[in-house]
C-alpha cells in the first residue's frame, strides 16, 4: 500500500510508471515489473473472457442434458419393457435448466464487474494531487526473477512524487524466523 498526501502549495504529479522497484541479491539489483492498473484491468478481462466461455459450456452442458428429460424406460412385473417420453417432465427440466443457465450466466457476469470495480477503487493510478489532497492505493509488483539467497528478501522501492525522490527498503524474512 502506497499514501502520498501532499503538503505543498502546488499541486504535485505521481505517475506509477516512474515508480521503481528492485529485488537485491549478493548486493546486485534485479529489477522488478511495476503492474499497473491497465495490466491489472486487462488481466480480468481476459479471465472474464475464459469464465464466459467455461460458462457458456456448462449452460449448454445443462440445456443438452435437460433436452433429454422426460425419456424413460419400464419393465412390467410380467417382464415387459418398454419406453416413454413425459412432455411435462420435459418442460419442467428445461425451465429448470433455463433457470439455472441464467443464474450461473448472471454470477459470471457480477463476479466480473465487482473485480473490476475492486482494481479501480484499490490500485494506485497515475493522479494529480492538488495541494492537501492525499491518495492512496495498493502498489503492484510482478514475482521476483531471481531466487533469493538465504530466507531473507530484500527489496528497494523508488517513489517519485513531483519533485521527491522517496527510497524505501524492504527486508522480508519468513514467519517466525
Amino acid at each position: 500500500m502506497v499514501g502520498i498526501n501532499n503538503l505543498g502549495k502546488q499541486p504535485v504529479e505521481f505517475r506509477v510508471g516512474q515508480v521503481e522497484v528492485a529485488q537485491i541479491v549478493n548486493g546486485q539489483e534485479f529489477p522488478m515489473t511495476v503492474v499497473t492498473y491497465e495490466m491489472l484491468a486487462r488481466e480480468e478481462r481476459n479471465r472474464q473472457v475464459a469464465v464466459a466461455i467455461l460458462t457458456g459450456v456448462a449452460a449448454g452442458a445443462n440445456a443438452y442434458g435437460a433436452s433429454h428429460a422426460g425419456y424413460g424406460s419400464y419393465t412390467t412385473p410380467s417382464g415387459r419393457t418398454g419406453t416413454f417420453y413425459s412432455p411435462t417432465a420435459a418442460v419442467i427440466a428445461q425451465n429448470n435448466a433455463a433457470i439455472q443457465n441464467e443464474a450461473m450466466i448472471s454470477a459470471t457476469i457480477e463476479r466480473g464487474q465487482a473485480n473490476l470495480v475492486q482494481l479501480e477503487q484499490t490500485v494506485i493510478k497515475d493522479n494529480t494531487l492538488l495541494p492537501g489532497e492525499w491518495y492512496g492505493g495498493s502498489l503492484h509488483l510482478s514475482p521476483p526473477t531471481t531466487p533469493p539467497s538465504g530466507n531473507q528478501k530484500t527489496y528497494t522501492i523508488v517513489i517519485t512524487v513531483g519533485a521527491d525522490r522517496h527510497v524505501i527498503e524492504v527486508a522480508q524474512a519468513p514467519t517466525g524466523a
